[in-house]
């Protein structure tokens, strides 16, 4: 007698479609929250506001920050000891970590994905690993004067396989063209501004501008025409008045670029200063609520979105970039430390980090839609950035 195996094969087949519909997801709508107190980073997703998993073990996140691997997997996490974490999105774990350096304070991922950088305090210098072993393939020290390291800032990928970085204590930015990621090529731009603390990448990948601490202004290279060397931009803000004290840097990778206006923090001034991007000039400071850390604009760049430094760290203030004026002032709650828009920008996250929650608001009505606990949260990184230069 012969069995016909069709109808237990087509059932099997059924079940396991059945069974792949309840575990297959993907990844484009998801994020990480860092839990900085705990060494942890919750895994969240924003179709439908909820937390999935936390994943611990991830060292000291008291200043990290996040990229993800281009088919967005992979977040890899950027910790204040040297650490550098590979977290595997799908399976909410760790799938490697390694200890790299003394001290490090950020990260980028190259242009096609397979290489990962990391910009180091101690020992000054970038080091770039294998996107997809964390092998070691380049060391980069920041040497400058007799010997000396320097402590990297500010590093972002560029187009042509480059990472941009500046040196806070040599007052340079360095080009590092990684097409032979074993023997890169250093191009070094000296004598840029005392004490670059923090840079970005615009969002098309042409302009790299540093902010100076140690005086007033901005460092801008041209990627297009690096041959022109760097130039100085709002050289004399804030000149001639007496600054307050800062009690946090604001973060540069956190800019607004709107239409042709550029909307950044003044250090050391209750303002966020408005630029026009064709010609590099300011044309209006906005007063605001306190010293802005973060100046993040929706992404269709009608909202401007500030959060401040301690001690006036409790508020959010919205502008509208169609008149330069604030039209919202949110209080939150304890220590508004990071900010965070879905991809086409119908809501923003908000960490709080005294009241162990994120905040969740609708940037239409500007209301609150939802929160998520959590532990200590700081920075929150969703994996479109995996498709955007510079971040």
């Amino acid at each position: 007698m012969r069995r016909n195996y069709a109808l237990p094969l087509l059932l099997l087949a059924l079940l396991s479609l059945s069974a792949c519909s309840h575990t297959l997801r993907g990844t484009g709508d998801l994020g990480v929250v860092i839990e900085r107190a705990s060494g942890s980073v919750q895994l969240v997703e924003t179709s439908g506001r909820t937390a999935l998993q936390r994943i611990e073990g991830l060292g000291d996140l008291s200043h990290a920050s996040v990229v993800y691997s281009r088919d967005t997997r992979y977040a890899y996490v950027f910790g204040r000891d040297g650490g550098l974490t590979r977290v595997d999105l799908l399976t909410a774990r760790i799938d490697k970590r390694i200890l790299q350096s003394g001290n490090s304070i950020g990260g980028a991922i190259s242009q096609d994905g397979k290489l990962v950088a990391v910009s180091n305090y101690t020992p000054g210098g970038v080091k770039v690993f294998t996107a997809d072993t964390l092998e070691l393939v380049a060391e980069i020290p920041a040497e400058y004067g007799d010997g000396q390291l320097s402590k990297v800032v500010g590093l972002v990928d560029a187009p042509g396989q480059r990472f941009i970085f500046s040196l806070f204590d040599a007052g340079e930015i360095w080009s590092a063209d990684m097409h032979d990621p074993a023997n890169p090529k250093i191009t070094k731009f000296r004598n840029i501004g005392r004490q670059p603390y923090d840079a970005l990448i615009t969002p098309d990948g042409r302009y790299y501008i540093a902010g100076l601490f140690g005086e007033d202004g901005l460092a801008l290279l041209d990627l297009w025409h690096p041959e022109k060397g760097v130039k100085r931009i709002l050289p004399h803000y804030g000149r001639g008045e007496k600054k307050l004290p800062v009690y946090k840097m604001p973060h540069l990778e956190g800019w607004a670029m709107a239409g042709h206006y550029a909307f950044l923090p003044a250090v050391g001034h209750h303002e966020v200063l408005v630029m026009d991007m064709n010609n590099w000039q300011e044309v209006a400071r906005i007063p605001t609520h306190g010293q802005p850390v973060f100046v993040m604009a929706r992404p269709d760049g009608r909202q401007v979105w500030v959060n401040f430094a301690h001690p006036r760290n409790d508020t959010l203030q919205v502008i509208d970039t169609a008149t330069l004026r604030i039209i919202d002032t949110l209080t939150p709650g304890k220590a508004v430390l990071h900010m965070e828009f879905t991809p086409r920008g119908e809501q923003l996250w908000v960490s709080v980090r005294d009241e162990d929650r994120i905040d969740i608001f609708d940037t239409e009505t500007v209301q609150r839609i939802g929160t998520l606990p959590a532990d200590k949260p700081s920075g929150i990184f969703f994996t479109d950035r995996a498709h955007r230069i510079g971040l």
